[in-house]
């Protein structure tokens, strides 16, 4: 028979109190809706639940400057209160520990992983992260948090073939920004274009594979360019880890 499969699911409280504005899209209830709808259909009884840590100084700068970590600890506002990063990304008090705990979580699955303890993670984060840049919080993104996993895996682990594989209606520029070049990744996104943040339609590296969609593109050429164009080139670059 094949060997059990289990997958961790891996969140901590700390995400439910980063709050960017009572009408804000990116909200607490994100997080609710995912919880509910694995408790609802019994998935949450077959994924060991994991509490994330912070991620360290240390894992956080292998993704970002030291300029730019100083600068984020520097903006967290008063209790009550909130402050803007850009337009649209807000901290209060309690945003960068969650941030630290997002980024923790993504370290925490790619540790579980590699020591086999569970096959794979699926990790219930606030703040999310691929528009964080190297140097720059964007579109409701502090750290980006799987960028800091993937160092994780090369730095700690030493694996040197890692896929990233990023599907959403916006194009994963921080993650592109900070993994372009990088010769042991092999990126490959789909995003809506044009649309925020505006970018991805020329790759900023032969690592990435970026496939731009025009607005309302149905499943099936979705399912052609996964068979077509993603899963040829990660059969070619063969990953250790997805």
């Amino acid at each position: 028979p094949p060997p059990m499969t289990t997958t961790a699911y891996i969140t901590h409280p700390s995400f439910m109190k980063h709050v960017m504005g009572e009408d804000h899209p990116e909200c607490p209830a994100r997080l609710d809706a995912i919880n509910d709808h694995l408790l609802s259909h019994g998935f949450l009884d077959l994924m060991p639940s994991y509490r994330a840590p912070e991620a360290t100084h240390e894992q956080i700068l292998r993704a970002h400057t030291a300029h730019y970590l100083a600068e984020i600890e520097n903006m967290v506002p008063p209790e009550g209160e909130t402050v803007h990063v850009d337009p649209d990304t807000m901290m209060n008090s309690h945003t960068l520990t969650a941030a630290r705990h997002a980024a923790g979580a993504v370290v925490m699955a790619t540790d579980l992983v590699i020591s086999r303890e569970v096959t794979r993670a699926f990790c219930a984060v606030r703040p999310p992260g691929h528009h964080a840049e190297r140097d720059a919080a964007m579109g409701f993104c502090f750290f980006n948090n799987v960028a800091v996993g993937i160092r994780h895996a090369q730095r700690a682990h030493g694996i040197n073939r890692i896929a990233l594989i990023d599907f959403d209606v916006h194009h994963g520029n921080g993650s592109e920004d900070i993994l372009a070049g990088d010769d042991e990744i092999l990126m490959v996104s789909t995003f809506q274009h044009p649309l925020y943040p505006y970018l991805g339609d020329v790759p900023k590296g032969t690592n990435m594979l970026n496939v731009p969609l025009p607005a309302r593109t149905r499943g099936d050429l979705m399912r052609q360019v996964v068979t077509e164009r993603w899963l040829p080139a990660l059969d070619h670059f063969r990953p250790q880890m997805i």
